[in-house]
């Protein structure tokens, strides 16, 4: 059994006053600022190459950690801080009279706080660096600082990233140093960040060998706090990004406080608006309700009996920019379930879009980016709680994905194949082969492609004319799911019949009970008390719509184009 260490007495106080402190950062991000705060507080810095540069260029008075340790730099840079001044300054207790007689006999000072990041080896690895440079990025004097002073967080501070800095300032001017609370929250999180470096390593190196890596361990920095998770009572939530990665989260929270069902809409609404984007050339957009689309789409103009459906003038229509009429037809492909959806478009939003989204009950956009004008409008939403998101351009994926559930973590190669044109053609079989396919046969192939792609397995999708016109997702049975879809298309279409579009509504009745409305005198299945309560939304009571009514369906809807998914 290997011996158990027992703990270092000494004289532990809550506020420590930073009297040394040791800076060796790659990112110089407000280091100075840093510093110079620092500085004007009486703290002697310690520092190394470019850190040291870059702290006297800006004026700054600095002792060279050689100098100080009597200790020249060696070996290419590879040893600069691993001496026993260094490393005793950190671990020392304070007050333990052993520790005092064996620093005073070696010349030893305390440093009290220690400023690092790390070398940027996964950086490194990602820019495609050979063998040896990655190797070369791998860091060991800064690991070994970082451990030293986070062990002895009682008395020493240990600082990993610009983020900290402002709180490491204003924790100072109010208590005149350092408290024992931000110590040790400084120490955690140095911890964490130790343990995804080193992870990170160890896959990149058993990569390198062909073998899976024996430990994947992955460190998770809180980004903010949810109210909730999927119900009320999953309490506490939260939101975190990997620890130690420059993308960080894929969205800014501009407006609105997100719930977790809403941030798990958002992405996959994000990705679904930014691949048909990429594959067909047009403005994209989706309207999702609990993590499957209730519809997407792409800019494609509206036919005088679609403008009358959806409620908009033929002037209207053709006024509309092209992320606004897309988002048009992803909310008119199922309105009854878009009610309150999560919205995503793949550009811009201009004030077109934010208008269309005024007049419907929504929670949130993600997009791009807004214009002055969209943004003032959509943050007026909800009280003001309407979530808007802007999604981050550079954010770059893993390549796994990975899933706790009931104690078991799932990983597998998230599904990045982008669905195209060259897609389509080389591998769907049709009677007369790929040429028989026209442009907008192929582009509705896409749309329901990558639609399905982003709903819940089982699934099948019926699109037309650059939408989603039929969606049935998450059915145990493949035929439940072609049911779901057709039952919805049905649906969709007949919202164009004509004693659809005459029903005559009492004035003053709302859009969405107007939307309800038609949809339930599509489907026709009231009870006895609902029926009492449709019928009082209207001037005169609406003659039923007949089955031959229906029939007309088929041919109108060829060609009609179905993609499926099923694990």
């Amino acid at each position: 059994m290997a011996h158990i260490l027992s703990a270092v007495s000494g004289d532990i106080t809550d506020v420590v006053k930073v009297e040394r402190a040791l800076i060796s950062v790659s990112d110089k991000s407000g280091i100075v600022e840093l510093c110079t705060y620092l500085s004007s507080q009486g703290v002697e810095l310690l520092s190394t190459g470019g850190t040291a540069k870059k702290l006297r260029e800006e004026g700054l008075t600095v002792i060279d950690v050689s100098e100080y340790t009597q200790s020249a730099e060696c070996l290419d840079g590879r040893v600069k801080t691993l001496h026993p001044k260094v490393h005793g300054g950190l671990l020392a207790v304070r007050g333990n009279e052993q520790h005092e007689k064996d620093m005073a006999a070696l010349g030893i000072g305390k440093i009290d706080m220690t400023i690092l990041n790390l070398y940027p080896f996964e950086a490194t690895v990602a820019k495609g660096a050979a063998f040896e440079q990655c190797i070369e990025n791998i860091d060991i004097g800064g690991p070994s600082m970082l451990r030293s002073t986070a062990k002895n967080h009682a008395f020493t501070t240990i600082v990993t990233a610009p983020d900290q800095y402002d709180e490491v300032i204003a924790t100072m001017k109010e208590n005149g140093g350092t408290t024992l609370s931000l110590r040790k929250k400084f120490a955690a999180r140095a911890f964490a960040l130790s343990a995804s470096y080193d992870s990170a390593i160890s896959s990149w190196f058993a990569n390198q060998l062909e073998a899976d890596a024996p430990i994947t361990a992955r460190v998770y920095k809180p980004e903010f706090p949810l109210k909730y998770g999927c119900n009320p009572h999953q309490k506490p939530a939260m939101i975190s990004s990997l620890l130690n990665s420059d993308d960080g989260l894929p969205f800014d929270v501009l407006n609105g406080v997100p719930g977790y069902i809403n941030l798990l809409d958002a992405a996959n609404a994000w990705q679904l608006v930014k691949e048909l984007r990429e594959a067909t050339g047009l403005a994209a957009a989706s309207s999702f309700k609990h993590v499957s689309p209730a519809g997407a789409a792409v800019a494609v103009p509206l036919k005088d009996v679609e403008c009358e459906a959806y409620e908009v003038t033929r002037e209207a229509a053709d006024a509309l920019t092209p992320v606004a009429l897309a988002y048009l037809r992803a909310r008119n492909a199922d309105p009854m379930c878009s009610f309150g959806d999560f919205a995503a478009v793949s550009d811009v939003v201009d004030e077109a879009t934010a208008l269309i989204l005024k007049k419907e009950v929504s929670d949130g956009i993600v997009a791009p980016g807004y214009t002055d004008e969209a943004r003032a409008i959509l943050a007026k939403k909800k009280g003001g709680k309407f979530i808007i998101l802007k999604a981050n351009a550079d954010f770059t994926p893993s390549e796994m994905e990975y899933r706790e559930v009931y104690g078991m973590t799932f990983s597998q190669k998230r599904n990045d194949t982008i669905i195209t044109k060259d897609h389509i053609t080389s591998k769907v079989s049709t009677k007369g082969g790929a040429e028989s396919l026209t442009d907008d046969i192929i582009r509705d192939m896409i749309v329901s492609s990558i639609c399905i792609k982003y709903t819940q397995s089982n699934s099948v999708g019926f699109a037309k004319d650059g939408m989603m016109v039929g969606v049935g997702a998450g059915q145990q049975s493949r035929v439940d799911c072609v049911k779901l879809a057709g039952r919805k298309v049905c649906t969709w279409y007949l919202r164009q019949h004509p004693k659809v579009l005459a029903l005559p509504f009492k004035q003053g009745t709302k859009r969405q009970d107007r939307v309800n409305a038609r949809v339930r005198y599509i489907e026709g299945d009231f009870t006895p008390e609902e029926k009492t309560r449709w019928e009082m939304q209207f001037e005169t009571v609406p003659e039923p719509l007949t089955q031959d009514g229906k029939c007309s369906l088929r041919q109108y809807l060829n060609p009609l184009h179905k993609m499926g998914n099923a694990v």
